[in-house]
């Protein structure tokens, strides 16, 4: 089975840059199939981590970052990959 956890976070004013570098130079203590970092309009960042594992496996994710970095609190969600046949 494969999850996918998804971390979303909003720059405080005029921090976008240095929360994108903050995500992307944060390292997790295990290695995902895959990590993907991206951003979006209005200064905000997802990363998005790719296990295999099952849906209620105990996973690493990101932290919140520092305060002064973010307008609002982190969102996390969590996926389960289906088939769709």
């Amino acid at each position: 089975m494969t999850v996918a956890l998804m971390w979303e976070a909003k720059a405080a004013p005029g921090r976008g840059p240095d929360l994108l570098s903050w995500a992307a130079a944060h390292t997790l203590p295990a290695t995902p199939l895959r990590r993907e970092l991206l951003r979006a309009p209005g200064d905000r960042v997802l990363v998005i981590t790719w296990w295999a594992a099952a849906y209620d496996a105990e996973l690493p994710e990101l932290p919140d970052p520092a305060p002064d970095l973010t307008a609002r609190p982190v969102h996390r969600w969590r996926f389960e990959a289906v088939d769709p046949a």
